[in-house]
């Protein structure tokens, strides 16, 4: 199963704030709809928290310059 881009889960979890907040849902289809948008807010912040980790830090160089460096987060 292909992975979706960070934009197309906002973009699906967008559409259901909106179906959610028009109200007209059912209790089990608005339950639903809930969980379902919880796990894409879930995988957005994983696909955020991945590119953070890909992030390069401007750092400025001993003798004036910037130098960039990978950023590194210490894995526990």
């Amino acid at each position: 199963m292909e992975e979706n881009s960070f934009e197309e889960n906002m973009k699906k979890l967008e559409q259901i704030a909106t179906e959610l907040e028009k109200g007209d849902l059912d209790l089990d289809t608005s339950v639903a709809k809930f969980e379902e948008g919880m796990k894409l807010s879930k995988k957005c912040s994983e696909i955020l928290e991945k590119a953070e980790k890909k992030i390069t830090v401007l750092i400025k160089g001993e003798d004036g310059e910037l130098a960039e460096e990978n950023f590194v987060q210490n894995e526990e």
